[in-house]
């Protein structure tokens, strides 16, 4: 039997990218399925790391336009606090859909097949985000679409099939994320 916290196998980031176009373009649980056992817990991170590294790059680069805000601050708060969000909401859908809907997924497979959804929208709402008033129009939409490939991710990912207990894992993972997140930012 396979720990749940084994990292499996890795993928290259041309391959990861290739995966992201098919769950984007097809999504579906039966998607999801097909990718969630093809990487691991080190592919994930390093997939999510690229996000962060665009994020940060843009939003520094775009902090002279600010007067609130520093270059090095914009690109280091990226750079850290996108993939520890990340690993903790989905650490807490992990947790949540094991211990609460005993879901069977490993923690690998959840990060995995959330990485595949996560670093292209992500992508995608940092470059248009830049734009005046289009910019915040686009982040709502793309926070909906992560919504539903979450739940996509959350059925497959963690074995639950039925909506009230993959909705219940969502949902408590966004509010479990929000509180981890606050009690970091209180401590720093």
């Amino acid at each position: 039997m396979r720990s749940p916290v084994n990292s499996g196998p890795e993928v290259s980031l041309q391959d990861m990218f290739a995966q992201s176009t098919a769950v984007v373009t097809q999504p579906s649980v039966a998607t999801f399925e097909r990718y969630e056992k093809r990487g691991g817990l080190q592919s994930a991170f390093i997939y999510v790391l690229v996000a962060a590294a665009v994020s940060a790059v843009i939003a520094a680069l775009f902090s002279f336009f600010h007067s609130d805000v520093t270059f090095f601050g914009q690109f280091f708060s990226r750079l850290i606090t996108i993939p520890i969000q990340f690993l903790i909401f989905t650490g807490a859908v992990y947790l949540i859909g094991g211990n609460l809907f005993k879901g069977t997924g490993t923690y690998p497979e959840v990060a995995y097949t959330f990485a595949l959804f996560f670093v292209p929208l992500s992508i995608i709402g940092t470059i248009i985000g830049i734009i005046p008033i289009l910019g915040w129009l686009v982040s709502l939409v793309i926070s909906v679409v992560m919504i539903y490939f979450g739940y996509l991710a959350v059925q497959s990912s963690m074995n639950l099939r039925e909506q009230v207990p993959a909705i219940a894992t969502l949902v408590l993972a966004g509010i479990a994320n929000f509180a981890v997140g606050a009690v970091l930012l209180a401590l720093f």
